[in-house]
């Protein structure tokens, strides 16, 4: 149950960055370490480096075809399930070595996704709204005296992609290609910032700081 929950959660994540190369790995339906890059490996491996320690066990979407240098990357932890669009014979020949893993394929994984209805059981009934489905900053105002740097307004673009799939309440630090530190589902955002800035340690100097309210 949890498995299908979390593996429908990085995939929900996954789809905000069709295009590139991304690597989604969730815990317990929040985010733990997200990465975009050049490659898949690029993408994974800053994805890892975002939180080490809660990856482990945990569930990682991919957009692309796992090759053998990530394959063996994604070998090096438990992980619970890895879905991707498709894997090398390869890479399957690595991962079918880990004991206890579940290797799902599925084809367009993280190209687009599903912008019907969202859809909660409550006792007696449904809670049913559309979907949100905005992926892109769109039109927006800046009204500090300086305005963010082209890589800021990156970084702000992913953090908020990122935010937006963290149970609130939520902060997410991070660069323009990966996430630093992130604080899900607390009773108060102050204790989300905290723990953020615990998880970026060093790295949460001169990043972007998303939150959900």
């Amino acid at each position: 149950f949890n498995n299908i929950n979390d593996t429908a959660a990085a995939i929900s994540m996954l789809n905000e960055f069709a295009g590139t190369p991304a690597a989604v790995a969730v815990k317990h339906a929040n985010p733990c370490g997200v990465g975009i890059g050049d490659t898949l490996f690029e993408a994974y491996t800053r994805a890892y480096d975002s939180d080490p320690v809660s990856i482990f066990g945990g569930i990682v979407a991919l957009n692309r075809k796992v090759d053998p240098e990530t394959a063996k990357k994604l070998s090096e932890i438990f992980l619970e399930v890895i879905v991707a669009p498709e894997y090398s014979e390869e890479a399957l020949a690595i991962l079918g070595k880990k004991k206890n893993i579940r290797l799902l394929q599925l084809e367009g994984c993280g190209e687009g996704g599903y912008k019907g209805f969202d859809i909660k059981k409550i006792d007696g009934g449904l809670l049913v709204q559309s979907k949100d489905s905005l992926s892109e900053l769109g039109d927006y105002k800046v009204i500090t005296k300086r305005a963010p740097t082209e890589k800021e307004l990156a970084a702000m673009a992913f953090g908020w992609k990122v935010v937006k799939h963290t149970r609130s309440n939520a902060i997410v630090l991070t660069n323009d290609n990966a996430s630093l530190g992130i604080g899900p589902g607390q009773t108060n955002r102050i204790t989300a910032l905290e723990l953020a800035i615990k998880y970026a340690g060093e790295r949460a100097k001169g990043s972007v700081m998303a939150s959900d309210a």
